[in-house]
């Protein structure tokens, strides 16, 4: 299709009707919606319709091209773990590069709506959003050699320091609303994200400490929803820029614990000479 003639509203529609199948489970086995043809297709069908939604972005500002490439990556990013389909890497089959979908929707966002509308939305986009390994399941090929992280594309999209203060308050927010949803909540779900966001929030260390809003990272080190040994890290980080280099030691030492292997935490306990615990020191 000819990416100017796009019909955002029928593609929407479309999206919406292949996420439902998808979820439902009718291209992964029998369904008389989904014809055999077509379960050993989806690819080209969500490659169509990753195409056609990313053509209309650019092409209108209707909020429904921004809904149908928003849903396309929440399906994206529910791969790597669910299958609904038949592959054994879905994301890499279909080529779709999560980071740079994203990168256009947030771009799309700010330049049509301005700054304060794209954090608002894209805040609780990145809690749902960014995967601390990428989005295909074997982190090789095609696909995975283009991903980067969503971390990396804020910050280039945050060349302004007030723009980073005004980020992390939305940020926040949405941390909030992640905290108190209605739903059965984990430890395992707060480490989870806490590692998938480990690196924005040291982007955000680096760029808040001795600013004005520098309490912004007290809420954010000791937020609910988020936890473990990268939250841990991440106070570390903080005490040690304030100089209490025994907090510090200790909390990464916590970390280590937990996580013996992570380089980024025997880096940092190297660099600011912690002892090793036991299983660390055994790698």
């Amino acid at each position: 299709m000819d990416q100017g003639s796009v019909d955002a509203i029928a593609l929407l529609d479309d999206v919406r009707e292949f996420v439902e199948l998808a979820r439902s489970g009718a291209y992964f086995a029998g369904d008389r919606r989904v014809s055999p043809r077509e379960r050993t297709r989806w690819r080209f069908t969500f490659q169509r319709l990753a195409e056609d939604a990313q053509g209309a972005l650019r092409n209108t500002d209707a909020e429904e091209a921004t809904a149908a490439l928003e849903a396309l990556v929440d399906l994206a990013c529910e791969l790597r773990q669910y299958d609904h389909f038949r592959s054994a890497d879905p994301v890499e089959a279909a080529r779709f590069v999560v980071s740079d979908a994203v990168a256009m929707l947030w771009s799309a966002q700010r330049d049509r709506h301005g700054f304060a509308t794209f954090a608002e939305r894209a805040a609780p986009q990145l809690i749902r959003w960014e995967s601390e390994f990428g989005w295909t399941r074997t982190g090789f090929g095609r696909v995975a050699e283009r991903e980067t992280t969503l971390a990396s594309v804020l910050e280039r999209m945050l060349p302004a320091q007030d723009m980073w203060e005004t980020f992390v308050d939305r940020y926040l927010d949405a941390l909030d609303t992640a905290a108190d949803r209605p739903r059965r909540r984990s430890d395992r779900d707060e480490r989870e994200r806490t590692a998938h966001l480990a690196e924005w929030h040291l982007l955000v260390v680096d760029r808040l400490i001795g600013s004005e809003v520098e309490d912004r990272l007290d809420r954010l080190v000791e937020h609910p929803a988020l936890g473990g040994p990268d939250l841990w890290f991440l106070q570390a980080h903080v005490a040690r820029h304030r100089g209490d280099i025994d907090s510090a030691r200790r909390l990464v030492h916590r970390s280590l614990e937990k996580l013996p292997g992570h380089d980024g935490f025997l880096g940092f306990a190297h660099e600011i000479g912690v002892p090793l615990p036991d299983r660390a020191r055994r790698r």
